[in-house]
């Protein structure tokens, strides 16, 4: 039987690789070398030294890449870390327990929260305090929670009803050895896939909120706000617009470009335009030449 590869193999992880390496190399090694800062121009203008011209108030525009990636790479980290950090006991809790109430304890909350859209709980919660960059962590982290958490469930209750977790129990096992050894390991390539969903998500997320003045200042370096607080002069000056633009895209398509990739395996699933290649039978000659011999019967001849 022919097995197929499927996800496109190495080639595909390199590509995503180098998709996404450019992007996280600007945010984690950006700050060191983007220098003092110098002299503020005119705004938006190219040339003078700039060679990717000024932001809305002088400022050079590749000096504010360089320095303006690590919040929003650190912060979409930060969030996605803290959501599974939540979600994963909770999920596992609610797939391997056999009490009913404590089931609905756990979940019937996050499902209220799941009904509210993650945005307007941002917006609502920055309208009465102030958060920074850690406290919108915070907020993207706990909008996730309640979709990450019945993930979690839905991907370890299979695991959690079959007869090997049974056996577990009637040897006496503890709840870690068959909640995380057993039910999260089987789940664990539906929940690496959704990590990369997930990031690519609080990645739009984050951005958004600091597009709208969540968690960043007016004049941040960051490249949402840059977005933002560059579109007036978008047809005069593009880059300080393009620029991080397109390195947000990137980021998070390149994410998801390399969860996919990483969880390429091979299909054992035959090709459906190859049928199964027959062996040598007394339905099939042998393929290496020679002639089929006499078939023998069962019972000898007296």
């Amino acid at each position: 039987m022919r097995r197929r590869t499927t996800g496109g193999g190495p080639a595909r992880f390199t590509f995503a690789v180098l998709i996404i390496a450019v992007p996280l190399l600007l945010a984690l090694l950006g700050p060191l070398f983007a220098g003092e800062p110098g002299p503020r121009a005119a705004s938006f203008t190219i040339g003078g030294g700039h060679w990717a011209g000024t932001d809305f108030v002088g400022r050079d525009v590749w000096r504010q890449v360089l320095l303006g990636g690590r919040p929003v790479v650190l912060a979409a980290l930060t969030a996605t870390a803290l959501a599974y950090a939540v979600a994963l006991p909770l999920g596992l809790i609610s797939a391997l327990t056999r009490r009913g109430w404590l089931e609905e304890l756990l979940m019937r909350p996050l499902d209220v929260l799941l009904a509210v859209p993650s945005l307007l709980v941002i917006l609502l919660v920055s309208a009465v305090l102030t958060p920074g960059a850690g406290g919108l962590a915070l907020l993207v982290a706990l909008v996730n929670v309640p979709d990450a958490a019945r993930t979690v469930r839905a991907a370890a209750a299979e695991a959690a009803a079959s007869p090997a977790v049974e056996a577990l129990r009637m040897q006496g096992e503890t709840w870690w050895r068959m909640a995380v050894g057993y039910a999260g390991r089987s789940a664990l390539r539906t929940l690496a896939a959704d990590a990369g969903v997930r990031l690519t998500g609080v990645l739009y997320l984050v951005a958004t909120a600091a597009f709208l003045g969540v968690g960043a200042e007016p004049d941040a370096a960051d490249w949402a706000v840059m977005v933002d607080r560059n579109r007036t002069g978008m047809f005069i000056q593009p880059w300080a617009v393009a620029l991080p633009a397109l390195l947000i895209m990137a980021l998070t398509m390149g994410c998801n470009l390399l969860f996919d990739a990483a969880l390429t395996r091979r299909d054992p699933r035959p090709r459906p335009d190859r049928p199964p290649r027959p062996g040598p039978g007394p339905d099939h000659p042998p393929t290496d030449g020679t002639a089929p011999g006499p078939r023998r019967s069962e019972k000898s001849s007296p």
